[in-house]
């Protein structure tokens, strides 16, 4: 064979070759990344209470980022946690927990990274509603008198704790004893405003979201969060039985399967 037809020969194996990788279908050519679950806990927690949630979703090959939530004020702690979502390349699956919930749904708003919302045992108020006010809607909440004596603030205000000794039946009655003891120690107070503050968005208007909660849930009456779950449009609604306020302690799997079952929806 001649240089000329050798010449030839390659550049028309190369054509081929490139016409091929043109025509291949993106799924196999590039597998779209999974996306990240960020995590944002409540009032009366911090962000260990999602450890029991984070291994089972890093053992599916989930990107994982459980944020700080200063439980300051609703407007301040989204933009808090906006500004962690901005940094992230990627869909996003943004996860709150009971107040945690308000927050979320205010973070989320104008980010179209945020493919999916998902409320842990959490608030997701209209445009105009406190924590408080979902909280007492519907009967159940045993919350107010469970309270420790409120901590008053330099600034103005006041802290909100929970009593040390009515913890564990009030937020965490399906956690072995020992461990709602340490949860009730290192509990993190919120301010009585941010749990009164109306939400300025409500971003589960616009992305689509998924709910589960306990059926013993005290601090927020099952049957407000099953108003909340209808209102919304929930694509799936999971409440577990017997389950307290804290489901993602007491019930890791369920709630980091519900988290998956959002995620996959994700990328789609």
């Amino acid at each position: 064979m001649s240089g000329r037809s050798r010449f030839l020969g390659v550049l028309a194996l190369s054509a081929a070759t490139a016409l091929a990788v043109v025509a291949a279908p993106a799924s196999a050519t590039q597998k779209q990344a999974k996306p990240t679950i960020v995590l944002v806990h409540g009032a009366f927690a911090d962000a260990s209470s999602w450890n029991g949630v984070i291994p089972l979703l890093q053992a599916q090959g989930y990107p994982v980022v459980a944020v700080p939530n200063e439980l300051r004020s609703v407007k301040g702690d989204a933009a808090e946690v906006s500004a962690v979502l901005k940094s992230i390349t990627g869909p996003i699956v943004l996860v709150g927990h009971s107040y945690g919930g308000s927050v979320i749904s205010n973070a989320a708003e104008g980010n179209p990274n945020v493919k999916a919302l998902v409320y842990v045992a959490a608030f997701a108020p209209e445009v105009g509603e406190s924590a408080a006010a979902l909280s007492a809607k519907f009967p159940g909440s045993t919350l107010g008198p469970a309270l420790a004596k409120p901590v008053a603030l330099p600034g103005g205000g006041n802290d909100l704790f929970i009593d040390q000794a009515k913890f564990h039946d009030q937020f965490a009655a399906d956690v072995p004893a020992a461990q709602a003891a340490l949860m009730a120690a290192g509990q993190r107070p919120i301010t009585e405003a941010a749990l009164n503050e109306a939400s300025a968005n409500a971003a589960w208007k616009n992305i689509p979201s998924w709910f589960v909660y306990g059926s013993a849930d005290k601090n927020i009456p099952a049957q407000a969060q099953a108003f909340m779950a209808q209102r919304a449009g929930s694509k799936e609604t999971v409440v577990v039985d017997g389950a307290s306020h804290v489901v993602m302690v007491s019930h890791p799997d369920q709630v980091a399967k519900i988290i998956q079952n959002a995620a996959a929806t994700a990328t789609e």
